[in-house]
């Protein structure tokens, strides 16, 4: 040290002598003798100065100089051990925001989380917790934040925002609708509410959150509700790097993303669940269900399961890249050679699932995938039905209705044949171009053997190519298929189960006693016009009839509906997931005219007491309503009916009064059995 500037500090003269330091160049002394003095500001400068960055931030936090402060900063995360240094001093002494923002700077995301969530930062921690995978973290950091700002409308937005990425739609509105009216972030709020409330079917608060947001100026950007999108989709789950959105459904994402470990590239299926009335853990008892199929299932032909993480929850599975079947068949014909490759394929994987007991239920091109070297995998088991095969599945209409098998249409239970027909229904459109609509043409009824003759009894090509209803038949669309082609394809999708073949690996051997030709060779004449069929039903579908329920034209079976209001959906809902047969089936909601479709139900009102079976079949029914919080308060003859067989139902009925509870349902099905009683 300068001996003037030693004799200034023996005489306790600091500034004195941290000026004089300053003068003769001697900055590292002159920020020492300044902060002696406590003058922190010029000792931070100082420090700049003399490029001493682990002393110059904390003192310019000292001196409330936030200039300085972000001159040092970048400096100091260059070096990133030193950087940790000082963040904990700066934790030790209470400036969590500028720790936090230190740890970040050099990667270490939880930490800084936890420091931003120290400084009361509660957003941005919960945006680097998500972003390094932990969405649980995020999520609580947000809510405990609210515990303590329970109004506060930024809170409310991101907490909306984070339930609502990741699928949880209803606690998302029940967030998002706390924002008060007149907050400024009511708009934002709004924007992430209108479509929360088109998901879940909420179609009249959709229509007035619409209206008020038209009202405060229309929807907010994304980069403006959600800032930080880009950063918290760059990693998922702390591992998998996003490529791309690929599909998304009510119950599921799916995300093109490389894992950061392995250097492949995977889908990861991030389950989302939601529904008017909870129904988010039927949809994760089906996503939990394609975890179990999926893990018990080893086979060439299925996608492979990666991983399964329970964070998410999310499936982490083997990358298709050359995608599904459904985008093959809008690209160009198939090869019949080739269209029976992939049947045969996927007739080798069910053929592995049944001898596990997994009916799949859901066949389908677009659940027909092709990894990189064009090898045909079974995926998406999400409706698979994990049983005994000695006894059927469980009735309910569960799939996709173009390739659907009668009896599943019906309701009935679902088999292994059922499988069997998804196969058959997706290799007469690989052959045809044309969905099949659900049996085989008039005139190829008989059945010998594997072959099924016309009515003339011989095996010739039919002289039409066009079968019933202006079906193209295979042979009528390839000038190298005949009617052995045909009879196997139709025996595939036979009307009655015990006409198909009798499992999966009886179909692909019945397929492989045929020479399927390797080229596209169409047939020249002029193919039949196809009837237009809209995607989205209308009133016209529906012939009224007086003599009962209206009937469903496109599928001759006889409905019965309600008007759509978010009462009757949330009823509708229960039904349709409690998936009993003893209830009343529902077929669809039809938007389009504002109504609920329903199977009209079979029998007449109970006119006797149950039998022991009947009430413990009502009592079965009732449980799993009473499981999912539906009462259905209209236990009564009027609601409880009964067939020629015996078989008993119990009927849809208008959302009951606020006063019907399940012990209600109880007494009332007891009172039912005992009433009847009385009057016999």
């Amino acid at each position: 040290m300068d001996p003037d500037v030693a004799r200034l500090v023996r005489e306790e003269r600091l500034l004195e002598a941290a000026e004089l330091a300053s003068a003769r160049g001697d900055v590292r002394s002159a920020s020492a003798l300044f902060e002696r003095a406590c003058d922190f500001k010029r000792a931070a400068e100082h420090a700049l100065r003399a490029n001493d960055w682990a002393r110059a931030l904390p003192l310019a936090l000292e001196g409330r100089s936030e200039e300085i402060a972000e001159l040092a900063f970048p400096e100091l995360v260059a070096d990133a051990a030193q950087a940790e240094r000082v963040a904990f001093h700066l934790e030790r002494r209470g400036d969590h925001g500028w720790a936090a923002r230190l740890l970040e700077g050099v990667g270490k995301r939880t930490e800084a989380a936890r420091a931003y969530e120290r400084a009361g930062q509660a957003i941005k921690a919960a945006e680097l917790l998500e972003a390094s995978g932990d969405v649980i973290g995020a999520s609580k950091v947000l809510e405990a934040q609210l515990r303590r700002e329970p109004k506060k409308g930024a809170l409310l937005v991101a907490l909306g925002a984070l339930l609502q990425r990741y699928g949880k739609t209803d606690a998302a509105v029940r967030v998002l609708q706390r924002v008060a009216v007149d907050a400024p972030e009511r708009r934002a709020a709004l924007t992430l509410l209108v479509p929360a409330l088109d998901r879940l079917g909420l179609a009249q608060a959709r229509v007035e959150a619409e209206a008020e947001l038209d009202a405060l100026g229309g929807r907010v950007e994304p980069e403006a509700v959600e800032p930080q999108a880009a950063s918290v989709r760059a990693r998922l789950f702390g591992r998998y790097e996003v490529v791309r959105e690929v599909a998304s459904s009510p119950h599921a994402r799916v995300i093109e993303c490389v894992d950061g470990v392995r250097g492949e590239r995977v889908a990861v299926k991030i389950f989302a669940g939601y529904d008017a009335r909870g129904a988010g853990r039927d949809a994760l008892a089906r996503f939990e269900r394609e975890v179990q199929a999926l893990g018990a299932l080893d086979h060439p032909n299925i996608v492979p399961l990666r991983d399964y993480l329970p964070e998410g929850p999310a499936l982490v599975l083997e990358w298709m890249g050359r995608g599904t079947l459904e985008h093959m068949l809008a690209a160009e014909p198939l090869a019949p050679a080739r269209a029976v490759e992939i049947a045969m394929a996927v007739l080798s994987a069910l053929g592995e699932a049944h001898r596990l007991g997994i009916i799949h239920r859901d066949i389908k091109p677009a659940n027909v995938l092709f990894d990189d070297a064009g090898v045909t995998r079974l995926g998406d088991f999400g409706v698979a039905h994990l049983s005994d095969l000695s006894a059927t599945a469980t009735a309910g209409v569960i799939g996709t209705l173009g390739y659907m098998s009668p009896e599943q249409r019906e309701g009935r239970p679902a088999s292994v044949k059922s499988d069997v027909f998804g196969v058959g229904a997706i290799l007469w459109e690989m052959l045809t171009g044309e969905r099949p609509s659900g049996a085989a043409p008039a005139g190829l009824a008989e059945r010998s053997g594997s072959t099924l003759r016309s009515e003339t009894g011989s095996d010739e090509p039919p002289p039409s190519s066009v079968g019933a209803e202006g079906r193209v038949r295979p042979s009528g669309a390839h000038r190298d298929l005949d009617a052995r082609h045909d009879a196997v394809v139709f025996a595939l999708v036979a009307d009655d189960p015990d006409d198909r073949p009798l499992d999966a690996f009886a179909a692909r051997k019945a397929l492989g006693s045929l020479t399927w030709p390797n080229s596209v060779e169409r047939v020249a004449a002029p193919r039949p016009v196809k009837r237009a069929v809209s995607e989205r039903p209308s009133a016209v579908r529906l012939l009224a009839d007086d003599a009962g329920p209206a009937i469903d034209q496109w599928l001759g079976r006889r409905v019965v509906s309600f008007p759509l209001d978010p009462q009757t959906l949330a009823r509708a809902s229960a039904f349709a997931r409690a998936d009993h047969p003893a209830l009343q089936l529902v077929l669809r909601v039809d938007r389009a005219t504002r109504t609920v479709w329903l199977a009209a139900p079979r029998g007449a009102p109970i006119a006797a007491p149950p039998t022991p079976e009947q009430a413990a079949t009502l009592r079965e029914a009732l449980d799993r309503l009473h499981e999912l919080g539906e009462a259905h308060g209209a236990i009564d003859p009027a609601h409880v009916l009964v067939d020629d067989s015996g078989r008993v139902t119990l009927a849809f009925a208008p959302p009951p009064v606020p006063t019907a509870t399940f012990d209600l349902d109880r007494l009332a099905l007891a009172r039912l059995g005992a009433g009847e009683k009385d009057r016999t």
